[in-house]
């Protein structure tokens, strides 16, 4: 008698422990839901150089409408909006694929393309990481600051290339 007592308690431990666990993982995912979330002052923390587009080069790039279209992203993303990288792989990587494609001529050349795929990095990178359940919010972070330097690197070396095609140099 003492035996089946003792078995039925048991059991009734061991299954109260499991149920205990259970709801503290849902907690858990729960609260690194939370703690993954970014805030727009969480990115207004970060350090980065934000270089502006030189009139020539927005004139150039008017037409160019994926790049407009990654200026929406980072504009969104200061917002601390991640909503384009979620389950949008297909979306970015056409879009991906059309920015190298359709670079305007006078800033077709291998530095400009060289910084189009550092973002194309950067931006793969950041969709992989938006979209796992395991990234923490320091990485999310360190990976969006990545994505705006190479961003702006681009940004910058565009206005370097209109800068040093307009240049007129006079031979004596």
């Amino acid at each position: 008698m003492r035996i089946k007592t003792l078995v039925i308690l048991s059991f009734l431990v061991l299954f109260s422990a499991c149920k205990k666990s259970q709801d503290h993982s849902t907690e858990d995912q729960i609260e690194q839901n939370k703690s993954q979330e970014i805030s727009e002052q969480d990115i207004a923390k970060l350090k980065y150089i934000e270089y502006a587009l030189d009139t020539t080069t927005e004139a150039v790039i008017q037409d160019w409408a994926e790049y407009t279209q990654i200026e929406d992203v980072v504009a969104n993303i200061k917002k601390g909006d991640l909503t384009f990288f979620n389950d949008n792989e297909k979306a970015i990587k056409l879009v991906l694929k059309e920015l190298k494609q359709n670079v305007p001529e006078s800033l077709n050349s291998s530095s400009i393309n060289a910084r189009i795929l550092v973002l194309e990095t950067k931006i793969l990178k950041l969709e992989s990481l938006a979209n796992l359940s395991t990234t923490t919010k320091e990485e999310l972070l360190e990976t969006i600051k990545e994505f705006f330097v190479s961003f702006y690197t681009l940004s910058f070396q565009m206005n370097k290339k209109i800068e040093f095609d307009n240049r007129s140099i006079e031979k004596p």
